[in-house]
């Protein structure tokens, strides 16, 4: 008769399955990230690269950032109708007069033409591309003092 297995490991620990095997994910070091700051390190470095673990640059507080809320000389040219009815704009003559923070605006972009309209235009910043554009269409700019 063939000995059972049970009795050709008789006196062994492991039964032939090594000293960590059969305990959960033993064998393996840990179930999936486990240990890569220890004995899966030398891993991490090769194919992670060096900066995979702590924080990395810096973000600057919200109080200081100020981001524009910018308006084109296009859009203008576009919804200019529609700015007399919202009050941001008047008609006077040929031209008119505009009051970009009225609309939620910050500065005034030299994107597109103005279209050659007489556009008489208060705002708190201007590029020069901008200026350029409207004094060109016959336009004036005033830059608004905070």
């Amino acid at each position: 008769m063939a000995k059972k297995r049970n009795a050709k490991f008789r006196g062994l620990k492991t039964r032939g399955h090594g000293i960590k095997a059969r305990r959960g994910a033993g064998k393996r070091g840990g179930r999936g990230m486990a240990g890569n700051h220890k004995h899966r390190y030398i891993h991490v470095i090769k194919y992670y690269g060096k900066d995979y673990f702590g924080r990395h640059g810096f973000k600057r507080p919200q109080s200081v950032v100020k981001a524009n809320i910018v308006l084109n000389l296009s859009t203008i040219r576009e919804y200019i109708n529609r700015m007399v009815e919202a009050g941001a704009a008047k008609k006077k003559g040929d031209g008119y007069d505009l009051d970009i923070e009225k609309l939620g605006c910050t500065k005034l972009l030299g994107g597109g033409d103005i279209g050659g309209m007489k556009v008489h235009i208060l705002a708190p910043a201007v590029s020069q591309k901008a200026v350029e554009k409207i004094e060109a269409a016959g336009g004036t700019v005033t830059i608004k003092e905070e």
